[in-house]
């Protein structure tokens, strides 16, 4: 999968599970704030990019996660990683 495509798979779940515009996603711009997460909707964003990309996330990982752009570094390169291995 190419690293737009994960962009805009990323982009559409986190539309259609967290509700949020379109409009207010943007690489530099705070996930947290944005998508207004708290401790349990980690949880449902880590349940939903495994499922999705078949990848495994770890709590460490996920805590240097700060931007959209971020988050699709992450889910990019752990996606590459999943292929190699």
């Amino acid at each position: 999968m190419k690293q737009e495509e994960i962009i805009s798979k990323i982009n559409e779940f986190l539309i259609e599970e967290f509700e949020v515009e379109e409009t207010k996603i943007s690489p530099e711009a705070p996930l947290k704030e944005t998508l207004e997460l708290d401790s349990l909707d980690y949880v449902d964003l880590v349940v939903i990019l495994e499922g999705n990309f078949g990848i495994k996330v770890k709590q460490e990982d996920f805590t240097g996660i700060i931007t959209f752009q971020n988050l699709y570094d992450y889910v990019i390169g752990k996606s590459q990683q999943t292929i190699v291995n």
